[in-house]
């Protein structure tokens, strides 16, 4: 999966750094990132000092080893939300420039879809997770109840507002991926209305005061009308593109009854699928696929007989 970065370590505890020449930026624009690409596809991404003395701030995000990545800002003032329309910084083979702000030589803005399978693995995942930290920072911009600007705390990731104290943290949104299994065979279904058109299996958001295993039962009943049991936790994957912790869980049809009634509103189709005909995935960089491709093995039984 996209975070499984070994032998390289992934640190995100935070440190009040200052930027150095050599650091690592991340630069975000709408739904892209600043980055060049080799001949073999290998992703890059610029350093401090490729950018003119005073042209930006920065803002320290993480470490992957040694190496430090900050998050870069054009001292201009221009924000991600003014500039997200612009096709400059949105398309996938952006111009390098937008208004007020050349981008060093080589580089452009591409499109987040860059990460999902792209090399190194571990440039991939750090452009995913600089990006999520670049729209959580732009959002808390200024305090939700004051309105004036808020101001980053030193010790921690958090930003707090001067004038009131109200304090905002980088937001995790719970949900969980189900494969659900009968009679050898696996649940998928389709989206609807949305861009990624492959199959997937039944996810959804935690709700308020419920357990993850009560998200587990209310999403497959609401998106397809089964009852399930037997729910074994897989495994979970931090999902930066849209801010989600994911957990995934193997679970089987709770009596014999596979007849589904498809909420339309969420999905196209769904349907029940034998081992061979699941499609196998080429990116390997989610946690869907990665459950898919365990059932299309068969590995699943291991789970669902608790044979770990």
């Amino acid at each position: 999966m996209i975070q499984d970065i070994e032998p390289h370590q992934f640190h995100i505890e935070y440190f009040h750094y200052y930027p150095r020449k050599t650091d690592t930026v991340l630069v975000c624009r709408g739904q892209s990132v600043l980055l060049k690409q080799d001949s073999r596809g290998m992703i890059y991404y610029p350093k401090v000092t490729d950018f003119p003395e005073n042209q930006m701030k920065f803002q320290y995000l993480f470490r992957i080893d040694k190496e430090r990545f900050f998050l870069g800002v054009p001292v201009s003032g221009e924000s991600t939300e003014e500039t997200q329309n612009d096709p400059d910084f949105v398309a996938e083979e952006g111009s390098g420039s937008g208004a007020g702000f050349p981008a060093p030589d080589g580089y452009r803005f591409k499109n987040i879809r860059i990460f999902r399978g792209g090399r190194p693995g571990d440039r991939a995942f750090a452009g995913m997770v600089g990006f999520r930290l670049a729209q959580w920072y732009e959002e808390s911009r200024f305090c939700g109840h004051c309105g004036v600007p808020m101001v980053h705390d030193e010790k921690e990731r958090m930003m707090r507002c001067p004038k009131c104290g109200r304090t905002r943290y980088p937001v995790i949104c719970p949900a969980v991926i189900v494969a659900v299994v009968h009679d050898g065979k696996l649940l998928m279904s389709r989206y609807a209305g949305r861009s990624y058109k492959n199959y997937a299996l039944i996810a959804g958001f935690a709700e308020t005061g419920e357990t993850i295993e009560q998200t587990v039962h209310r999403e497959v009943m609401e998106e397809v009308g089964l009852p399930v049991k037997n729910l074994h936790f897989y495994k979970s994957q931090p999902w930066a593109f849209t801010g989600t912790l994911l957990m995934g869980f193997f679970c089987e049809l709770d009596g014999s009854n596979e007849t589904i009634t498809l909420e339309e509103d969420e999905l196209s189709e769904a349907g029940w699928f034998t081992p061979d005909q699941v499609p196998e995935d080429e990116e390997h960089c989610s946690l869907t696929a990665e459950m898919m491709e365990v059932f299309r093995r068969g590995e699943h039984k291991r789970y669902l007989s608790g044979q770990l």
